[in-house]
């Protein structure tokens, strides 16, 4: 495995997960399963041994999670991207292929956040929306310049077409019959390494 396929979406925590990112964690398992509306601030509480009030110390409310996750993980998608470019130092086809890892891992870690996003990004407040949307326009064109060097004479619209193509690839993982891991990964990188390459023809 080279380094840059070894690089993570984010730095790697080698601490355990604090009390407010495994409330974070049962809050989108359970909200991915059951739906925001269908789930208790109880529940939650239960699922990470406190009461229900007690988490009143770490978040407002449901709202407040709902928010912190899905700005969240469209933060580390785009931080992680941003290192991934920087490690590959100018070879586009590296950096497209650890792109593509990165994303990979992220579609079959983080399922239930992608569940969440699909049901309920309209729940959120105007300004978090937004700012979901802005985080992820730029992770877009993150890829849509990486595809475009490496495939110099596909006009800008195709790159980006072919980019969000990928992404629903990717991304359709909470849909998928269950695979083992390894099965999974190699599937999904050469279903998204092909979409790329028909970009070349």
């Amino acid at each position: 495995m080279s380094r840059i396929e070894s690089m993570t979406t984010s730095p790697a925590r080698t601490d355990a997960p604090t009390r407010r990112e495994q409330i974070l964690k049962e809050a989108a398992r359970l909200f991915a399963a059951r739906g925001f509306h269908g789930v208790g601030v109880d529940e939650i509480g239960a699922a990470v041994g406190i009461s229900g009030p007690g988490l009143y110390r770490h978040f407002p409310g449901k709202d407040a999670m709902l928010a912190e996750l899905l700005v969240g993980i469209s933060e580390r998608l785009l931080d992680g991207g941003r290192l991934r470019v920087r490690g590959a130092q100018g070879d586009p086809e590296a950096v497209l292929a650890s792109l593509i890892d990165g994303h990979i891992d992220f579609a079959l870690d983080d399922r239930p956040l992608i569940t969440l996003h699909d049901r309920e990004l309209d729940r959120l407040k105007d300004a978090d929306r937004k700012r979901v949307r802005q985080l992820q326009r730029q992770y877009v064109e993150l890829w849509v310049a990486v595809v475009r060097e490496l495939h110099p004479g596909v006009p800008e619209s195709e790159a980006r077409t072919a980019v969000h193509a990928v992404f629903g690839l990717l991304n359709s993982t909470p849909h998928l019959a269950a695979l083992g891991r390894a099965d999974m990964e190699d599937l999904l990188r050469r279903l998204a390494h092909g979409a790329f390459a028909a970009l070349a023809a």
